[in-house]
């Protein structure tokens, strides 16, 4: 990326955060959302299934990889929105980069990633949680974690673009769920029918939540699979394949959109 791109990407950048001082609710809500379902699966439903021992150290890793998976309907809304209002038609008639505008939304949408990462490990903390695989462990985690938003982030941009106007977010952000609850984030997969559990084994979400469980040394899945066994490296690919996929087709919608 040319100095010229950096400089109009980082422009953009500035522009979603400035958003964020004049919708600080939406930010709240972004922010407090995760934390409501860690102590709601955490305190109010008991333990999940096929745990032993305490719940909360198998909970806390499951959380923030949903929470990487979920609150996506913030971007989309966000693009559908300058869509609907012919904001990033005037983007594009100006002299910057193509790109600085999806860049832009990214990186924001990034900072936001890390904010509520932050703040779910705090609360974590709270209830009880440790991470006990020390720094370096910590580190790697939150980069998986974050790899795995990124790849999330820019499913959702191609999505929001197929949608178009802002009221059909909602519809679309549906398609999203069941990739997180058909997951091992609440309970292991030997609990559930033999189908089921080696679909939510491959679950990127569920490569992703094992990967950090294992880091964290914490509680992890009991399974010999093929899937939990090797689930950093699952943790790896499945995001760089997803990227790798939506990102072309989201750079390629946007360059359409006028056509």
């Amino acid at each position: 990326m040319t100095p010229y791109a950096l400089v109009d990407s980082w422009t953009m950048t500035r522009r979603e955060l400035a958003h964020w001082a004049r919708r600080p609710v939406q930010v709240l809500v972004a922010l407090v959302f995760p934390v409501m379902m860690l102590l709601m699966f955490g305190h109010l439903f008991g333990g999940g299934r096929g745990v032993e021992g305490d719940y909360i150290p198998y909970l806390v890793p499951g959380m923030l990889a949903l929470t990487m998976a979920f609150g996506l309907e913030g971007t989309m809304i966000a693009v559908t929105r300058d869509l609907d209002k012919g904001v990033i038609d005037r983007f594009r008639s100006m002299p910057m980069a193509s790109g600085a505008v999806l860049v832009g939304r990214a990186t924001a949408d990034m900072l936001q990633s890390a904010l509520n990462l932050a703040v779910m490990l705090g609360v974590g903390y709270a209830l009880g949680w440790r991470a006990h695989g020390g720094a370096g462990a910590l580190l790697a985690a939150v980069g998986l974690l974050l790899l795995l938003r990124f790849a999330m982030l820019w499913i959702g941009i191609h999505l929001a673009m197929i949608a178009g106007k802002p009221e059909m977010v909602q519809a679309v952000q549906i398609l999203v769920w069941p990739v997180g609850f058909l997951s091992n984030a609440f309970a292991t997969p030997e609990t559930m029918p033999g189908w089921l559990g080696a679909a939510v084994e491959w679950n990127p979400l569920s490569a992703t939540a094992t990967a950090v469980r294992d880091l964290f040394g914490g509680q992890g899945a009991t399974s010999a699979s093929w899937a939990a066994e090797h689930a950093v490296l699952l943790a790896v690919a499945w995001p760089l394949a997803l990227t790798a996929a939506f990102f072309p087709l989201a750079v390629r919608r946007f360059s359409r959109l006028d056509k």
